[in-house]
């Protein structure tokens, strides 16, 4: 399977995960999640399928510090709409990390390892997502902003031409190239695209 290199280059995220160690499903109950797996479920490489997991990256590491991050601790809470625009696909990818689900998670098992009811939306929150502890109740709030990392100019129309079918080989790599070069320059400056509020 070939995808971009940049992609093994990127952190990844760490959880502790008591239902799978229960199960024997992971001996320690440690599981690992990178960029690429997140692309496998999402199906894309995208701004908005990084931002994803790049808040949810973020917004664990400063809610747990030194912490391992607990699947089925973490509430997570979005000021949009389920339905608005690419909420649904920012949602998957935090859900598919975390494991906090609306409606669709785990049941649990003797009242034990939960995963549904954790995520809300139209929250009343003046950020793109606010993760919360349940352990704890220590919450963070994470607002990500594509827009200060702009495509390249060239990237629009190239587009046009392909959804035409009438770009050339050529002119589709370079698509290609240009479009996972914005994602890339995004993780190069997180900083720039993201906002902690505690």
């Amino acid at each position: 399977m070939k995808y971009p290199e940049f992609f093994d280059t990127l952190p990844t995220i760490t959880l502790k995960d008591e239902l799978a160690e229960f199960l024997g499903s992971i001996d320690d109950g440690i599981v690992e999640f990178s960029y690429l797996d997140v692309v496998k479920n999402a199906g894309h490489s995208c701004p908005t399928v990084a931002g994803a997991y790049i808040m949810t990256l973020v917004g664990l590491k400063e809610l747990y510090k030194d912490e391992t991050p607990v699947r089925g601790e973490i509430v997570i809470e979005y000021a949009s709409d389920e339905n608005d625009g690419v909420a649904g696909i920012i949602s998957n990818v935090m859900s598919q990390i975390t494991g906090a689900t609306k409606t669709l998670g785990f049941k649990g098992i003797g009242g034990e390892y939960i995963r549904h009811s954790l995520v809300s939306f139209n929250a009343l929150i003046d950020s793109s997502v606010k993760f919360k502890r349940n352990d704890t109740n220590e919450s963070v709030e994470i607002t990500y902003n594509p827009d200060v990392i702009k495509p390249d100019p060239a990237q629009a129309e190239l587009m046009q031409k392909l959804l035409r079918n009438f770009a050339t080989d050529e002119e589709a790599k370079e698509f290609k190239k240009l479009w996972q070069g914005r994602v890339k320059k995004i993780f190069e400056n997180i900083d720039k695209v993201i906002t902690i509020k505690s």
